[in-house]
């Protein structure tokens, strides 16, 4: 299916490993010029030469999207180089155990800054461009937000704050033709989640037991699929949806995982 992003710019936060990745290849194989905003310069610029070789475009910011300046810079850069942007994808973040019991107020407001603040900055600053071109935001948002974890007050309210902001912008951005969506993760395959199931007593019998109540073939969601999504939400092919919280998860957040072996 051609989704007709051929050449439209797209800033994607985090986009230099696992579901962040994911989103850029898929962009950059649609003919987008994925943009990977990250901390880690050396991170970025190694995948962004990675999805040239193979014919592709791409481009690489380097920033610290905790810092509120360098949000700011890395939106001014893109736009230095291109001259536009036609899409924003909120992706960057971490599930970083900020407590209820465990956490300090100091801690509690990293983590919004970590998680939840540069989603709002980022299109801030990116949305005289967005206004300009139509273009679309993609955030990516966790179901942590809607059923809880326990032991991550400051992410769950963060993916609460992303699913409540993919609503407001969607209605205060509709003068400009502007569609918001959000993609809601629960159990997806990735770097990040390999390294934090390895730390458990058990790994392989957690991993067998969290798939089993995946009530979708009992297995995790990939990447790819993450990614997929995404695009398709940035593309005209969704070009009346707006507003909307999709979960890619398999079936896991709303269907009865009681009925995931029937």
């Amino acid at each position: 299916m051609d989704l007709k992003l051929n050449d439209k710019v797209i800033i994607v936060t985090g986009g230099a490993k696992g579901i962040g990745l994911g989103i850029v290849e898929a962009l950059a194989a649609e003919g987008a010029i994925p943009v990977i905003v990250g901390r880690k310069y050396t991170d970025n610029q190694k995948e962004v030469d990675r999805i040239k070789k193979l014919g592709y475009k791409a481009f690489a910011v380097e920033a610290e999207l905790t810092k509120p300046e360098e949000c700011e810079k890395a939106v001014k850069e893109v736009i230095k180089e291109f001259g536009r942007i036609q899409g924003i994808v909120n992706n960057a973040g971490l599930n970083d155990g900020v407590g209820l019991e465990n956490g300090t107020y100091e801690g509690f407001i990293e983590s919004l800054h970590r998680n939840l603040v540069h989603y709002y900055l980022i299109v801030h600053h990116a949305l005289p461009e967005l206004i300009k071109s139509k273009g679309a935001i993609v955030n990516i948002s966790s179901k942590t937000g809607e059923t809880g974890q326990g032991n991550t007050s400051a992410y769950a309210a963060a993916n609460g704050g992303r699913n409540a902001l993919t609503r407001e912008w969607a209605v205060e951005l509709l003068k400009y033709n502007i569609r918001v969506n959000a993609v809601v993760v629960a159990e997806c395959w990735t770097p990040q989640y390999e390294k934090w199931i390895t730390t458990l007593p058990n790994p392989e019998e957690k991993l067998k037991e969290i798939t089993s109540k995946i009530p979708l073939e009992n297995r995790m969601t990939t990447a790819q699929e993450i990614a997929d999504t995404v695009a398709f939400l940035l593309s005209e092919k969704s070009s009346h949806t707006t507003g909307q919280i999709l979960y890619v998860d398999g079936g896991y957040v709303h269907l009865d995982r009681a009925l995931a072996n029937a």
